[in-house]
């Protein structure tokens, strides 16, 4: 009897040491399940009640899309924009008191400079930007934003007149000397092209408003600002078949600088320009006051 209640004892104690060591009872059902690299949340054995998704990388994914909920960049930049358009001009000289700048043929009969003279070919008269770079800086939620950027402001101004350009010399029609840049007008001559090149390098800041931010060729885009420009290059070019091609550089009294001011208007992926100097782009003596328009061909 003893025996048998030694042998008893050990089988219970044996028995419960096996139960409390069991590795074959069923884990608890795991809350998630791979497929592929598609991490899937799951409770209580099934999928959640937004059906959200998460991948391997801890981004959320909802119904199979990416939605990623990282903030987009505050800046967004396009490189190579390019401006195709008009320039003109606002012609404001008082041509009576012009001064020496401009000298008039003393012959009876013949019509001093005027502002018929200074007239343009408007087809013929291009303004072409070149923007190495713009910016967009995010301000209020996308809506509003920050335009900046950097290039070159191209402006060729086609005259129907031969008015010419000269730096210095002698002066026509008197044969005395000056040091000073005038302009006089080539009545023997008929030209087949006569324009004013001014180039200048352009800094351009716009407060810009959009009305679709999530996609920039949908909806509606206006901005307004300022452009401070740097004068770096003046010509002036002449056709004839008299003389041929000849290509006058110099310096033309021309003011170094010129600010305008400027606009922008997206009509979806369309994209229309503008800009106007309320300052002459002479040093002295002219008035006149440009002004272009065209087409930008931007993503911004």
């Amino acid at each position: 009897m003893k025996r048998l209640t030694i042998l008893l004892a050990t089988v219970i104690y044996c028995y419960s040491a096996s139960a409390q060591d069991d590795t074959t009872s069923k884990p608890p059902r795991p809350d998630t399940m791979r497929i592929g690299n598609i991490l899937i949340i799951k409770k209580d054995g099934k999928k959640n009640k937004d059906n959200k998704n998460v991948d391997s990388s801890g981004t959320e994914m909802v119904m199979g899309r990416n939605t990623d909920r990282r903030r987009h960049s505050r800046v967004t930049t396009n490189w190579w924009v390019v401006d195709l358009g008009f320039a003109n001009y606002d012609d404001k000289t008082n041509y009576a008191n012009a001064g020496n700048y401009l000298v008039n043929n003393p012959a009876s009969g013949v019509p001093a400079i005027s502002s018929s003279d200074f007239k343009l070919r408007t087809g013929k008269s291009i303004n072409v930007n070149i923007w190495f770079f713009m910016q967009r800086l995010n301000l209020v939620k996308r809506n509003i934003n920050l335009k900046y950027g950097l290039g070159l402001e191209l402006n060729n101004y086609r005259y129907k007149s031969g008015i010419t350009y000269k730096e210095k010399g002698p002066l026509p029609y008197s044969g005395q000397t000056t040091n000073m840049p005038f302009i006089y007008r080539e009545d023997s001559i008929a030209f087949s092209k006569n324009k004013l090149a001014a180039d200048y390098i352009t800094v351009p800041i716009m407060l810009s408003f959009a009305s679709t931010p999530s996609n920039d060729k949908k909806g509606i885009t206006l901005s307004a600002g300022i452009s401070a420009g740097y004068l770096y290059s003046q010509r002036n070019k002449q056709k004839s078949d008299a003389n041929g091609e000849k290509k006058n550089k110099g310096e033309y009294d021309l003011e170094k600088f010129k600010i305008s001011y400027i606009a922008e208007l997206g009509l979806g992926p369309v994209r229309l320009y503008g800009s106007y100097s309320p300052k002459s782009i002479y040093e002295r003596s002219l008035d006149i006051r440009p002004y272009t328009f065209g087409v930008r061909f931007s993503n911004l």
